[in-house]
């Protein structure tokens, strides 16, 4: 946090110096500094908006391909039984113990927890996730059992930020 606090200071003190000095001087400057700064403070992925307004991307789950809708309202990742069975993950009825609020009401599901999840380069391991009914849940959910293990997330200029 703190490289990316001196890495927007020393941009924002390059811009003004730039300013300060005169036109022949300014051609000297390299045109992406500031971008080679932002870059060492860390990884991170823009997902861009898709026409329903969602935030899609896909990820790999033991190196098998998986697309999410990030749900920043959601505590932790969820799978419907379809997604969760592409990579071996096939909970037994007695593991569905877990109670989910839905928008739809409750739901029972299975508690499990993925070795490894990789979002466009950014990896997070040991992440908490629900595998539901594939009747529950239409689209596979990155919550926050994701989201808060990274360095951060936000929303900006029309598209989700994830850093590490």
């Amino acid at each position: 946090m703190i490289a990316v606090v001196f890495a927007v200071l020393g941009a924002a003190m390059a811009q003004l110096a730039d300013r300060m000095t005169p036109g022949p001087a300014q051609a000297s400057v390299a045109p992406h500094a500031t971008v080679a700064m932002a870059q060492t403070a860390g990884r991170s992925v823009a997902i861009p908006r898709d026409a329903r307004g969602h935030f899609q991307t896909d990820g790999r789950i033991d190196g098998q391909r998986i697309g999410f809708m990030v749900d920043t309202g959601a505590s932790v990742v969820a799978l419907n039984e379809r997604s969760a069975a592409q990579f071996g993950l096939r909970p037994r009825p007695a593991d569905y113990t877990a109670k989910v609020s839905t928008a739809n009401g409750t739901i029972k599901a299975a508690r499990t927890r993925l070795a490894m999840l990789d979002i466009g380069g950014l990896i997070v391991r040991d992440v908490d996730a629900l595998v539901l009914p594939d009747e529950a849940l239409s689209e596979n959910l990155l919550g926050l059992s994701f989201l808060s293990k990274l360095k951060r997330f936000e929303y900006a200029n029309g598209q989700m930020l994830l850093e590490q």
